[in-house]
Parts: structure tokens; C-alpha cells; sequence
């Protein structure tokens, strides 16, 4: 599987189990595919479905019936579109999403912290690439991982540059591809950070992963080889809401431009 280019995020409602969980599943799973539909017609390469609904989130294992509810979302998304798929289990659970992969068809998942360690909300996240890395040569050899390097939400430790935390998840970690994204979900990277990670791993496949804009896409484009879309396709611009059909497209065709679709 080749790296995708645009991926549009499928934010989850909340599942069984978490706080704001409204008693029925099956809403949920309808409202994910609404979304997946959208971001599908729209021309997106790929999507990516994460469990965003759950807040507050564990820092690393979920409960099992998590696992269970992602496993039908993805497993519903997977069997009704010809897009790759990804998995992120928030806020750091690889191992659940590489089981939610092997089990529905999934390609690819998504882990906010790999290797290393980074301070959250959710406290100090430490990564588990050799976990990982053992798991997926078991379950599902074929998932490629995506790693955020210094992910949104957090602080790395002093002293740590990106540059080196890049280096370290490619070299490694056993990172497929890398993500770079701004201080919060919905804001824009910091040029400088993604200029100094392409230049510590200048063969590493390197997405963008929050803040994309049509208006930015030409300016960002020659640093990185694609991009991880959510917040600006919502209705308004506000993530917690539907996709909004006609700035899904909007995206699209501005990501055309530029050879991302």
C-alpha cells in the first residue's frame, strides 16, 4: 500500500462506556458513516477513524468494550468503501488498533506517541514501538503505522528537537510514514517544525496532521507529501459537527492542485 495522500478524519461519537455515550450505538455507527460518505464523495484517497467521542481518554489501554465499538465502526466503514482505512484509538492505544485492523480489513492506524515520551493532559505518554512493532508482525503484517512526531496536545521533554525525535521514529521506531501537526486539533504546523523534520528524514513519507486549509495547501504542499484532514471540512470549520459537503470539496480540489488526489 502506498502512503495516501489526503485522508479525511472521521471523528466517532461517543462509544459505550464513555462519559458522553447517548445509549445507542447504532446512531453512532449512521452518524460515522455519514461523514465516510461525504469525505468519500468529496474524493478524499483514504480515511481515518478515531474514537474522538471519548473524551477524557485513557493515556493507553482502553476498555474492552472500546475495542468491541471501534471494531463495529471500522468494520462498517471498511465493508462500504474502496478506500484505505486507518485506526487511531485514543489517546495511545496501538495495540487496540492493530487488533480493530486485523479484524476489519483496516490498512493502517495512527499512534500519537511511538517511541519516546511526551507530556499530555492525560499525563506522561510513553511510547511502545517494540510492542507494537511485535504485534503487527502477529496480527497484521500488512498495516502500515503512521507516528506523530511531537503530537498535538502535548510537550516533548526538554532538550528533545524534533529533528531528532524524527530521526529516532524512522530509524527506529518502525514508523511507515510521519506526522506533523500544530499545538491543538484544527491548528496550523508551524512551518519551521515541518521543514526541520523532512530534513532529518528526507525519505520518510511525511503528512500533514492538523490546520489544512485550501488556503494553505499550495504554501505547505513542497514540505510534505500529504496531509490528515478533520476540523476544516466540519460545517463552519467546527469539529464537532457533520462534514459540510461543499467544503469537503473545496479541499479537495485544492489539494488537486497539488497533486495530493
Amino acid at each position: 500500500m502506498t502512503v495516501p495522500r489526503l485522508v479525511g478524519m472521521v471523528h466517532v461519537d461517543a462509544l459505550p462506556g464513555a462519559p458522553r455515550f447517548g445509549g445507542n450505538l447504532a446512531a453512532v455507527i449512521a452518524s460515522a458513516l455519514d461523514d465516510a460518505a461525504r469525505l468519500a464523495e468529496a474524493g478524499f484517497g483514504a480515511l481515518m477513524v478515531e474514537n474522538f467521542g471519548d473524551a477524557p481518554f485513557y493515556p493507553d489501554r482502553v476498555p474492552p468494550e472500546t475495542v468491541a465499538a471501534m471494531s463495529r465502526v471500522v468494520g462498517e466503514i471498511t465493508s462500504r468503501f474502496d478506500l484505505p482505512v486507518g485506526v487511531n484509538v485514543l489517546r495511545n492505544d496501538a495495540l487496540a488498533a492493530l487488533a480493530v485492523a486485523a479484524v476489519t480489513g483496516a490498512e493502517m492506524i495512527r499512534v500519537n506517541v511511538l517511541s519516546g515520551i511526551m507530556y499530555t493532559d492525560q499525563g506522561p505518554i510513553r511510547g511502545e514501538a517494540a510492542e507494537v512493532a511485535r504485534a503487527r508482525i502477529r496480527l497484521c503484517p500488512e498495516v502500515r503505522i503512521f507516528a506523530d512526531v511531537f503530537v498535538k496536545h502535548a510537550v516533548p521533554p526538554p532538550g528533545l528537537g524534533i529533528d531528532v525525535a524524527a530521526h529516532d521514529l524512522w530509524q527506529r521506531g518502525g514508523a511507515d510514514a510521519l506526522i506533523v501537526s500544530g499545538s491543538g486539533t484544527g491548528t496550523a504546523v508551524d512551518p519551521a517544525q515541518v521543514r526541520a523534520v523532512r530534513d532529518a528524514v528526507p525519505d520518510a513519507p511525511l503528512l500533514l496532521g492538523s490546520g489544512v486549509t485550501p488556503d494553505t495547501v499550495a504554501t505547505l504542499a513542497h514540505m510534505a507529501d500529504g496531509a490528515i484532514v478533520g476540523s476544516w471540512v466540519k460545517v463552519d470549520g467546527d469539529v464537532s459537527k457533520p462534514v459540510d459537503p461543499t467544503r469537503a470539496s473545496e479541499l479537495v480540489a485544492a489539494a488537486r492542485e497539488v497533486g495530493w488526489v
